[in-house]
Parts: C-alpha cells; sequence; structure tokens
C-alpha cells in the first residue's frame, strides 16, 4: 500500500498559517462559527488575531476513527437567532472534500447569516462540491497532520 504524502505541521508553522490566514481574511465579521473538533485550536488562534470575540461551535462528524469519509452528520449546531442577520466568518482547518464545510455554510444560510469560509489547507484535487473557500492558508494534496492531533 502506498503512503500518502504527509504534511506535518509544527505548532511554530501553525502560528504562521494563522497568521497568512488573518491578513487574507480581515476582521469585518460579527461571529466566527467553528466546526469542531479539528477547526477549534487554529479558530482560538485566529479569533485573537482578528478581535473576533463572538465564537459559535458547531460539531460534525466526518471520519469514523478508521479515516474513512462518510456523509458529515451535524451533532450541534447554534440557534437560527445568533446567526440571522450576521456575517458569520466560518472556520475549519482543512477543506478536503468540502462536503463538512458545504453542510454547514447552507445551514447558516438557512439560519439567515451571510457566511464566509475561512480554512488553513484547500485540498482542490479531493474537493468533491463545487466552490472553493473564500479564504485559505496555503493548498495541498498532502494528509495533513495539525501538532494539537493526538497520535501524530
Amino acid at each position: 500500500m502506498i503512503e500518502p504524502e504527509r504534511d506535518i505541521v509544527s505548532w511554530s508553522d501553525l502560528d504562521d498559517l494563522v497568521v497568512a490566514l488573518a491578513g487574507k481574511v480581515g476582521a469585518d465579521y460579527d461571529v466566527m462559527l467553528v466546526i469542531s473538533r479539528g477547526g477549534l485550536v487554529p479558530a482560538g488562534m485566529l479569533a485573537y488575531r482578528l478581535g473576533i470575540r463572538d465564537v459559535l461551535v458547531t460539531s460534525v462528524v466526518a471520519y469514523d476513527d478508521a479515516g474513512s469519509m462518510g456523509v458529515p452528520q451535524v451533532l450541534t449546531f447554534p440557534e437560527d437567532d445568533a446567526l440571522r442577520g450576521r456575517r458569520v466568518l466560518i472556520m475549519d482547518e482543512v477543506w478536503d472534500t468540502g462536503l463538512t464545510i458545504s453542510a454547514v455554510t447552507e445551514r447558516v444560510r438557512a439560519a439567515g447569516g451571510e457566511p464566509t469560509i475561512a480554512v488553513l489547507h484547500y485540498k482542490p484535487t479531493r474537493s468533491r462540491v463545487s466552490g472553493t473557500p473564500d479564504h485559505f492558508a496555503h493548498e495541498t494534496a498532502a494528509w495533513v497532520v495539525y501538532p494539537y492531533k493526538a497520535g501524530h
């Protein structure tokens, strides 16, 4: 079996990626919506850089423990009132297939929010949805290993 190429991200690399993303995203948002779990650490770092204090979390399961991709299941999501009429920065660590972020984006639109998508890593060759993230720090085809993920 061929081992996929890996992009090992150090804590210093992570900080550099967040700084680069902050420069692209700007700070014109009412609320940040973080996709848990992978987006939690970089979103916290980005929220500090952008001065965003209103940070909400959605829990979505897309990969099982064996790394297999399924249909994303939204486990928790903020009430519509928290998003309606607001500029929402949706943050995750990676756009792989794009299915998770697309599901969250559609929920934000349905709630009456104005979504903007930001990710650290964008994988265009793996994407299974139309469109691209509004902002990303780095494009890659590799399996990305973040320093905060256990066992990596």
